[in-house]
């Protein structure tokens, strides 16, 4: 037993070292070769750990199926089944195993499971009478051993294409880590991709869509980048960097997420981000992390170099001065990017800048208004709204602004401009809108909708709607009396269906969007399943219904507790 300690506190030393030689940056050492890959085909990933998407960084590695399902996926290392859960979009079928080690792995987008875990997904559906489960194992209720077939690959949910998408969280904090810093690494020795460089004139204000911002060309291969036009940049006061990149690795066509980003003064490290680990509840400080009013008006992923003050993601293991540098000595400075894949494939790229005070002109624009800030309670209000932005909401403070626009047919408001959409909401804001009309029995079907479609289901209080909106923009009072719509596709009154293997519907709602859905046959409740791509949702027979004559019924009901009926005998 002590041999075996000893040899894998070397194994786990040894792979340290690697690490370390290879530039890695991370704050934390993980247990090497104990997690196997999920999957027995060559190692590819369609999707790499932290990568950016909208409104979250990837919390996982999205493991390659050659484009199609029907894979064994093994459990990566010994443990017990700790969850399993069922959902329409996200993952769609999802198994989570514990493992003795301290750590968590996660199955995602599977076709199947092991007929011992349907098994008991069945009876928690039926149980709680719904399609969506999320429940949690005994620790000695299902064990698994390293390499055992927990599933079968597939794309349930919301996949963009077949694929397993895999994590290790760990178990304690539910923090999701890396994959690849535990060993399980894809072959790669294609350096990242630097495509383009952004500066950022802030003296001393707030950063946002007003901030003066120049983007400069970039060119270069094999890791080594320049400007596309050379020269001596001329700067002044404080100033931030960006940076558009993206990685490749050797097995995989794919754009991904790079690993880390260095920002160096003259050699000296100023900046530091690394995807090695974060928590669920900061993943949307993605929004913080990239410059969120570029990607809004040009769809341009620009990487901040610098740390807007209310962002907390653990994914900054170091920063002076959050990443600003104030240039004010009239001389020339080198400023360099590091940038590295997990495999310490590296490229950069060096900036000759000067401090000058006959920098461009670029007027920075102060705030005079409203003052909303980022730690503390903001409220603003009048006789039509009332707005209050909770701390830890906002990643900067803001001047905030208030506006009217006319009013939309149907609607029992004016359009009320909340700020703007160029300034991004951690999690929520609430926002109250005093209707004006009487609502009268309509009170309770009153919702909160944006002009970019958007509906937040609203709450009458005190002569006022309150919703809790998850975006600054224009929103206005609707009223949502329409029931969902209910379409067959296979099923009509006296329908001979002796021959068929499911009852299908197209199902839909025209704003507060579908709450629940209940199928019977003969009176007795029965599984449906609603399909997040196709939005079918059906019902597939099984051996419970009997030869004969049967009577069907669907109630789907929306968010405002409006409801659709659809019954139909049927011949079996």
């Amino acid at each position: 037993m002590i041999k075996k300690i000893i040899g894998t506190l070397l194994i786990i030393f040894c792979s340290y070292i690697s690490l370390c030689a290879q530039g890695i940056i991370q704050t934390y050492q993980y247990p090497q070769n104990f997690f196997r890959y999920p999957l027995d085909l060559p190692p590819s990933t369609a999707g790499s750990f932290g990568e950016l998407r909208g409104g979250h960084f990837h919390s996982g590695l999205d493991f390659k199926t050659n484009q199609q399902t029907g894979y064994p996926v093994h459990a990566a290392y010994d443990g017990y089944v700790s969850r399993l859960r069922i959902q329409f979009g996200g993952f769609g079928h999802a198994i989570y195993i514990t493992h003795p080690n301290g750590y968590t792995t996660v199955y995602g987008h599977i076709k199947s499971f092991t007929p011992a875990m349907e098994k008991l997904i069945h009876d928690e559906q039926y149980k709680q009478q719904s399609f969506e489960v999320d429940f949690k194992l005994d620790p000695l209720q299902m064990l698994v051993c390293q390499g055992d077939v927990i599933a079968i690959s597939g794309n349930e949910g919301a996949s963009a294409g077949p694929h397993l998408h895999f994590e290790i969280r760990d178990t304690q904090t539910e923090e999701t880590i890396n994959p690849q810093l535990f060993g399980l690494t894809i072959p790669d020795k294609v350096p990242p991709t630097i495509n383009l460089i952004g500066i950022y004139h802030l003296d001393g204000s707030p950063f946002s869509e007003k901030t003066p911002r120049q983007f400069f060309a970039v060119s270069g291969t094999n890791g080594n980048y320049h400007l596309t036009k050379p020269g001596v940049i001329n700067l002044n006061g404080d100033i931030g960097f960006g940076i558009t990149t993206t990685d490749m690795n050797s097995v995989s066509p794919n754009h991904n997420g790079i690993y880390s980003i260095e920002l160096k003064l003259d050699g000296k490290t100023v900046y530091t981000f690394a995807v090695e680990r974060f928590a669920f509840d900061q993943t949307h400080a993605i929004n913080a992390y990239v410059d969120y009013p570029e990607l809004l008006k040009t769809h341009r992923w620009v990487q901040k170099c610098f740390i807007l003050p209310g962002s907390k993601i653990s994914l900054y293991p170091q920063s002076i001065n959050r990443g600003i540098i104030n240039f004010n000595d009239d001389a020339i400075h080198d400023v360099e990017y590091v940038v590295k894949d997990i495999a310490g494939n590296t490229s950069t790229l060096t900036l000759k800048v000067k401090s000058s005070h006959t920098a461009a002109n670029l007027t920075v624009v102060k705030q005079a208004g409203n003052i909303f800030h980022y730690d503390k309670r903001n409220e603003f209000s009048n006789d039509k709204i009332k707005v209050v932005v909770e701390p830890g909401n906002l990643y900067d403070d803001i001047d905030f602004t208030y506006s009217t626009l006319p009013k939309k047919p149907g609607a029992f408001s004016e359009v009320h401009r909340i700020h703007n959409r160029f300034t991004p909401v951690h999690l929520k804001f609430d926002l109250w809108i005093k209707p004006d009309s009487n609502l009268g029995k309509f009170a309770d079907k009153a919702e909160i909708v944006s002009t970019d479609g958007a509906c937040y289901s609203g709450t009458y209080q005190d002569g006022y709607i309150k919703a809790q909106p998850t975006l600054f923009g224009d929103f206005y009072i609707r009223i949502d009396t329409v029931p969902p719509v209910v379409a067959p596709i296979n099923i009509t009154n006296n329908a001979n269906l002796s021959a068929a293997k499911k009852i299908s519907f197209r199902i839909g709602d025209n704003l507060s969007g579908i709450k629940s859905y209940a199928g019977k046959i003969d009176g007795r409740w029965i599984l449906m399943e609603w399909d997040y791509k196709t939005k079918i949702l059906s019902y597939t027979f099984n051996n419970d219904i009997a030869l004969g004559k049967h009577i069907f019924e669907l109630t789907v009901t929306d968010n405002k507790n409006n409801s659709k009926y659809f019954t139909a005998a049927f011949n079996k």
